[in-house]
Formats: structure tokens, sequence, C-alpha cells
């Protein structure tokens, strides 16, 4: 009973956005919808242009020569970390509490 009340109530109301120009798009949407895709575009080229700069494989084995001996230094190593660090915990002295 309910049901067809509500059915019957929503059937006498037409739509209230039927004017003439509804559902039509308007300019600003096409240029939104080309400002994406130049953005698009370009993002797409410079991927590829960095891409292009990766080396196609990462293993250093195939560039060195085996000749020469291997640096066995930490060149990335952390100089925090380093022995004489004086910002090093510890290696700090509790100063004497009588001298």
């Amino acid at each position: 009973m309910v049901t067809a009340l509500t059915v019957d109530i929503l059937a006498q109301n037409p739509p209230q956005q039927s004017g003439p120009d509804f559902g039509k798009a308007s300019p600003f949407g096409l240029i939104v919808i080309v400002v994406l895709l130049i953005a698009v575009f370009g993002l797409v080229w410079s991927m590829n242009r960095h891409l292009k700069k990766v080396p196609a494989s990462f293993d250093n084995d195939a560039d060195t020569d085996h000749d020469t001996p291997r640096d066995t230094g930490a060149p990335d190593a952390d100089p925090d970390l380093a022995a004489g660090n004086p910002a090093d915990p510890a290696a700090r002295r509790e100063p004497d509490a009588g001298t």
C-alpha cells in the first residue's frame, strides 16, 4: 500500500531539471578535458625520456674489471657512526666531579 502511494506521488511530479539545456555540456568541460590530456601526454613523454636513461641491467659485475682489487671501504657510510665522532654519546666521558 505504501509503495503504491509512493509510486503514485513520484509519477505525478515531473523531473525538476528538464529544461532545453538539461544534459548539455559546457565549453568549460571541454577545456578541462583537453588540459588533462595535455598533462597526461607531457607526463608520459617525460617518463619515457627518464626511462631511456635507466641501464638495461643493474648488475655491477659486468661493468668492473676483475684484475683490479675491489674497494672494501663503504663510501655511503654514515659519518655520524664514525669512531672519532665527538657527538657520539658512547665516546663521551663523564667529567670528573672533584677536579
